[in-house]
């Protein structure tokens, strides 16, 4: 691991050449750098790494939890703004966030009364929201610190993340081996490809946490942004939001977002599932063709003329409406992110599978390799 060190790869730094007797700042070439970011409580080195396209599209990673600090795309008139929630140092990460940013393992989301069996073992988990385990637990794949190599190609630069999580980490069984790489390529595409192994069996399910706002981090909520989310049905959830096990359609219902519909319009409307969500918190079951890469969600901010695609081979999209942002974090530049101010589409197997005989499994067996392909392709509407 580099300590205290830059790296350039394909970079050029600002620079000012003459035009006409007057000099001017030219921007950023592509390519990647990295720089010293502070140090965890217990002296381990934190890096960012920032990544840029031919296009000035920008994302800015750190080894810590894997985080997407920031992520710059243009509006309609060619203005970039950062569109992800998060913070300007490391310190506030360490003190805790509602996941700005981060890798979730080694479970995306909740599974019920932190406990599942397995192979005839009942396997006992941290219980940190509520009654149930959330996001890995107490210290989840978003709190470690990951081995990171930087890379560049033709048209794509990007960071390869690693970390193993030892047997027994959070109560999971066996050692993982997980890697996770970010691409940005110079379609203004954001890709996330997660891949794993294990020498026991263990369930495994990687997501990507990041709050997104197109109108720009810290600008207001999110309740006019058009959402499409390419989803026939949902899987309801009880009060403490653990899937019930029943596939709900969403014809007829606030969650029926087949067609791009503002995530406000329905959001305050009475709906034993919103109540239970305090808005939207739930997982779409997506209508998959085949196994490939397929369109999930696109969103478009309206006045910015941002927009955001998912495109994923995960079977489940995780919409989270920011309901518990409450006013009380101030972000980047001193931004106060307020209620409803950011949301999450993270792509996923559905919330407590291990739990639930009839959702696809999410258990990973030794000689198997996890892997699942997530691009977020970010554009404008004209």
């Amino acid at each position: 691991m580099r300590k205290n060190s830059i790296l350039l790869i394909g970079v050029g730094l600002v620079s000012l050449t003459m035009a006409n007797g007057c000099a001017q700042a030219q921007a950023p070439k592509a390519g990647v750098e990295s720089a010293a970011f502070g140090t965890t409580a217990d002296g381990k080195a934190i890096e960012i790494f920032t990544l840029r396209n031919a296009k000035g599209v920008e994302a800015r990673v750190m080894n810590y939890g894997g985080i997407i600090v920031s992520l710059k795309t243009p509006d309609r008139a060619g203005k970039l703004d950062d569109i992800v929630l998060g913070f300007d140092s490391l310190a506030p990460y360490l003190k805790g966030t509602p996941y700005f940013g981060a890798i979730i393992g080694r479970y995306g989301n909740r599974i019920g009364h932190a406990r599942f069996a397995l192979d005839g073992k009942t396997y006992e988990l941290a219980k940190n929201d509520g009654p149930n385990h959330l996001h890995g637990g107490v210290r989840g794949f978003d709190k470690v610190v990951w081995a990171a190599e930087p890379f560049e190609r033709a048209t794509e630069r990007g960071l390869v993340l690693k970390y193993t999580s030892p047997d027994g980490e959070e109560g999971y069984p066996g050692t993982v081996a997980a890697t996770v790489t970010y691409t940005l390529n110079d379609a203004n595409e954001l890709a996330v490809d997660y891949a794993a192994t294990t020498d026991k069996p263990t369930p495994v399910n990687l997501t990507q946490h990041s709050y997104f706002n197109l109108a720009g981090a810290g600008s207001g909520d999110i309740l006019g942004h058009q959402l499409m989310i390419a989803a026939s049905n949902v899987t309801p959830v009880d009060s403490t939001l653990i899937p019930t096990g029943l596939l709900a359609p969403v014809a007829g219902t606030p969650f029926d977002f087949r067609t791009p519909t503002a995530i406000g319009a329905r959001i305050n409307v009475a709906d034993v599932q919103l109540k239970n969500g305090k808005g939207y918190d739930h997982n779409w079951v997506l209508d998959r063709k085949g196994a490939g890469l397929e369109l999930a969600a696109k969103v478009t901010e309206p006045t910015s003329g941002r927009t955001l695609e998912v495109r994923t081979t995960e079977p489940g999209l995780q919409f989270y409406s920011g309901n518990f942002l409450d006013g009380t974090i101030k972000g980047k530049g001193g931004r106060v992110y307020g209620h409803r101010s950011g949301f999450c589409l993270e792509t996923q197997h559905y919330p407590d599978s291990p739990n639930q005989p009839s959702f696809p499994s999410t258990i990973l067996r030794p000689g198997l390799e996890y892997r699942t392909h997530t691009v977020f392709a970010f554009g404008v509407a004209r």
